[in-house]
């Protein structure tokens, strides 16, 4: 059996929710739809770093991780795909970003009917903000570590 290396992109996707709100970003790729904060993890960063840029980058909000909702791996013939889905909260009141930059159009916060109206990338925006609002476990952030780390 080969012992090739697998190619493997990581991404983070951050679920910001501050009471019955959640951050949402109007994208500027990907067919100009609503999506989360999310994006793929920069050469030597960590991903709990990548979220925090992507998020600041996208809404203009600051955050605070709270911990870890899901870590998916999808893997095909050719590479493989590992997201990890944070749970956060705004940092403080920093109004979310309400004009174009490179990353996004603008961002908002909006409740889960308010998503319903919203043209999205796909069905997992609205599930995962239910799934949050209907106390999905939380994992602590520690659960993904470096080799470094002391036990």
């Amino acid at each position: 059996m080969s012992k090739k290396p697998i190619p493997t992109w990581f991404f983070v996707l951050v679920v910001v929710r501050d009471g019955d709100r959640f951050l949402a970003v109007h994208e500027a790729k990907h067919g100009q739809l609503w999506y989360l904060p999310a994006g793929r993890v920069e050469q030597g960063e960590t991903l709990a770093e990548a979220a925090h840029r992507e998020t600041m980058e996208e809404t203009g909000v600051p955050i605070v991780l709270e911990g870890i909702l899901k870590v998916q791996h999808t893997p095909t013939a050719a590479a493989s795909r590992l997201r990890v889905i944070y749970l956060a909260r705004p940092a403080d009141a920093t109004p979310p970003r309400d004009h174009p930059n490179e990353h996004s159009l603008e961002a908002r916060w909006v409740t889960p009917a308010e998503l319903e109206s919203l043209p999205l990338r796909g069905r997992e925006v609205a599930a995962l903000f239910r799934w949050v609002a209907d106390g999905a476990p939380v994992y602590p952030l520690d659960l993904i570590g470096s080799e470094e780390d002391d036990y």
